[in-house]
């Protein structure tokens, strides 16, 4: 009987033993997985050039980036664009641009297509913090325009889209790191180039001034609008605002085949500034239409993309005859504010 309860003991004692030991392991998985990493520690990192699939979602890593594309006129048209934010994004916002396959298909909708040729490198690129001048390094592809405008607009296009960046002023193109005197048509490269005449219509007169007005294009199949900013030879010694509304009303040169949001019956009589505030002056040729307010805003929008383009302007409030809205008898609210970007997609 002796012999009989010690064997029981025993057995409990084992079982007492086994279930601690079990107790113990599941505590120490549990701490060795709640635990905060070190450096010792082996951990997969996913990176941005590995071939994965995924969606950014924290704001704070894409930048809102302003890459320009040409129409089927051979205008530039600018286009804000949300890419990943790394360092060297300048660079990034030009592999955005380059001709492929993918990137046709991407902006198809919108009728409109890259600039730089297919098969093009960005080799490096550096700026230079006193001067604003950046330089970029090209393969050898970027000489591969097929037309004369199609060179124009690589140039253009380029520039405009690198001095988005505000620590850019200048562009200087490099191609396999040497400066090239002329491109493929006949472009002068070999100094730096700055931000003006885009989608230049004439000739600049000496004595005159321009301004840039914003028109706008249509691509019919799939009902994709955008607005295209145009430079116009004036006569004026300076740009003015003036001299720009008035070129917006009196509509887009035949031969771009663009149109704008000013209605047909609608006339300019002048602007004043106050406080950052442009008071646009209007008269209608006819009663106010049914759907006003969507033509007041329309108008309001390509005027305010049109005056973005002076500094200081930073809302537009339209005025019927010298009247303010509610004064000329129209219950209409207005986004006075002028647009960060004329194009989004």
């Amino acid at each position: 009987m002796v012999n009989k309860n010690r064997r029981i003991i025993l057995i409990l004692l084992v079982v007492l033993v086994l279930c601690i030991i079990i107790i113990s392991c599941n505590r120490n998985k549990d701490d060795k997985s709640s635990r905060i990493l070190t450096e010792d520690d082996e951990i997969e990192i996913i990176r941005s050039d590995e071939d994965y699939e995924f969606e950014v979602t924290d704001d704070e890593s894409i930048r809102e980036t302003v890459l320009y594309f040409k129409d089927k006129q051979g205008l530039l048209v600018p286009v804000m664009r949300k890419i990943p934010w790394e360092e060297g994004i300048a660079k990034l916002a030009l592999k955005n641009m380059v001709d492929s396959p993918e990137l046709r298909e991407t902006i198809s909708s919108t009728g409109l297509s890259p600039i730089i040729p297919t098969g093009t490198e960005i080799l490096g690129m550096s700026i230079d913090e006193e001067t604003g001048i950046c330089k970029v390094d090209f393969s050898e592809a970027v000489l591969n325009c097929e037309t004369e405008k199609d060179e124009e607009n690589l140039i253009n296009g380029v520039v405009y889209t690198l001095t988005e960046f505000p620590n850019i002023n200048e562009v200087q193109f490099l191609v396999e790191g040497e400066v090239v005197p002329t491109f493929k048509f006949g472009t002068e490269t070999a100094s730096s180039f700055k931000r003006e005449n885009i989608n230049l219509i004439g000739d600049l007169n000496e004595e005159g001034s321009k301004v840039v007005v914003y028109f706008k294009g249509e691509n019919f199949e799939e009902e994709f609008q955008y607005y295209v900013p145009v430079t116009i030879p004036t006569l004026a010694p300076v740009p003015n605002m003036y001299t720009a509304l008035e070129s917006l009303f009196d509509g887009p040169p035949m031969e771009l085949g663009l149109s704008s949001d000013i209605a047909e019956g609608v006339n300019f009589h002048g602007v004043d500034v106050s406080d950052g505030v442009a008071y646009v002056d209007i008269s209608f040729d006819y009663e106010y239409p049914s759907d006003v307010d969507v033509v007041l805003n329309n108008m309001a929008r390509n005027i305010a993309l049109t005056l973005s383009e002076f500094k200081e302007i930073e809302e537009v409030e339209l005025l019927v005859d010298g009247k303010t809205l509610e004064e000329a008898g129209l219950d209409v609210y207005i986004n006075d504010s002028v647009p960060t970007f004329a194009n989004e997609y």
